[in-house]
């Protein structure tokens, strides 16, 4: 049914491990994306799949979808799939994908709820936002220049898939946030403000996500309209320590579920 395992030439591996890194996939606006749920989303979006590589376990399984789809594919061996995996342990399949242009319609947050995140620096937090944004139906997230690549494998990986639904847009984001002051409500997650849970909140706005560390930049705070916090629920006093806050991406997750819950 299909070719003969297929022997990768020295260069052409040297290339897909060079796109682990940013400045390669930057030059070659191409990224990698490993694991069968995760190419299986990517060939069922707008994304341009370059070529695929796979085991004859995963081909015999998804050959036929890839030959409908004309998507180039060559079977390898699983030696050929270690040297060429970016994860600690590699899967069934590696896609060489194209990076699409993604422009922003600033007009959409009159109507949508969009996420603005804010120098996340963590690949995996990143991911999982991108996963909750899909689960939560907000389809767009705009990120600073400083945010972690959304084409990082760990944080594509992170994506469980959603990113095949999710537009990640990297640009000016306090000159966004002033282009759209006007247009709509720009909410920011802080440890003190107004209670997530009491909060009068809109269906849609924007929803800004600082830094894991140190929360959203100071000069984008300036543009922020209302803070809101998620309160802790401490037992008594005095009873030991307890944390200063919670993991950006579990923030983001109530944030957002509280948003949408306002619509049911």
């Amino acid at each position: 049914m299909f070719p003969g395992f297929f022997m990768l030439s020295k260069n052409r591996i040297s290339y897909i491990r060079s796109l682990k890194m940013k400045k390669y996939r930057e030059r070659h606006r191409q990224f990698v994306a490993e694991g069968s749920k995760l190419v299986i989303d990517l060939l069922q979006s707008r994304y341009i799949i370059n070529w695929i590589y796979a085991i004859d376990e995963w081909l015999e399984k998804y050959g036929t979808l890839l030959e409908m789809k004309h998507i180039p594919f060559s079977p390898v061996t699983e030696t050929i799939m270690e040297r060429i995996t970016a994860l600690s342990t590699h899967g069934l399949v590696l896609a060489v994908v194209d990076i699409p242009d993604i422009s922003l319609d600033i007009a959409i947050v009159e109507n949508e709820l969009i996420l603005a995140l804010d120098d996340i620096r963590d690949p995996g937090n990143l991911g999982t936002i991108v996963r909750l944004a899909d689960w939560f139906g907000i389809g767009t997230i705009l990120c600073s220049g400083t945010t972690v690549d959304i084409y990082n494998p760990k944080a594509i990986q992170a994506t469980m898939g959603s990113v095949a639904r999710v537009d990640v847009i990297y640009g000016n984001l306090a000159a966004f946030l002033v282009n759209a002051s006007s247009l709509s409500t720009i909410y920011g997650t802080f440890l003190e403000g107004e209670s997530i849970y009491s909060a009068d909140l809109e269906s849609h706005g924007i929803l800004v996500i600082g830094n894991e560390s140190n929360g959203i930049s100071e000069h984008v705070q300036k543009l922020i309209q209302r803070k809101l916090f998620i309160p802790s629920f401490q037992k008594e006093q005095g009873q030991g320590g307890h944390p200063e806050s919670l993991n950006v991406s579990v923030a983001a997750a109530i944030a957002c579920s509280e948003f949408r819950r306002r619509k049911i």
